[in-house]
């Protein structure tokens, strides 16, 4: 399980991405008011960051520059989203110390595996899996009545 913030002004996309994590085991943490957000940062310790970029306030490219700055939190993984992708952006986000970059609408899918590559090993996501061990699928195999080990009538 791996901490991750997100940085991002709009109440839809702030459900949709902590539920999106929540759901893949993952323990998100919103600031909607990038002034808040290094703060927070400092505060939360995440394992990676998420950030919109066309943000009131504090840019994300102005955020992830502090956040490339701060010493606590210089090496964790940045996130950018963005509704305006337009030519140069993806360029610019990752001079600015972003390692992806995904734009808006996401893809739920893309949104994911980009997650989970920027993670390390440790906190990637795992399917939860029930143990089965000696369950099968096959037909029970065990001697029914009137067979023989199987119950008389």
């Amino acid at each position: 399980m791996a901490k991750i913030l997100i940085v991002e002004d709009n109440a839809l996309n702030i459900k949709l991405f902590c539920d999106l994590l929540a759901a893949h085991g993952h323990q998100p943490e919103a600031v909607t008011d990038s002034r808040n957000a290094l703060d927070v940062a400092r505060q939360f310790s995440p394992d990676l960051v998420i950030t919109d970029i066309q943000l009131p306030h504090v840019s994300g490219l102005e955020l992830i520059r502090l956040l490339r700055s701060d010493k606590q939190l210089a090496k964790v993984p940045i996130m950018a989203v963005t509704a305006y992708a337009a030519r140069g952006d993806e360029e610019r986000i990752r001079e600015a110390g972003a390692q992806a970059y995904v734009s808006k609408p996401i893809s739920v899918v893309k949104f994911a595996q980009t997650v989970d590559e920027l993670l390390p090993a440790k906190d990637k996501a795992e399917p939860v899996i029930d143990d089965f061990e000696g369950w099968s699928n096959e037909a029970d195999d065990s001697p029914g009545p009137g067979e023989a080990g199987g119950e008389e009538d």
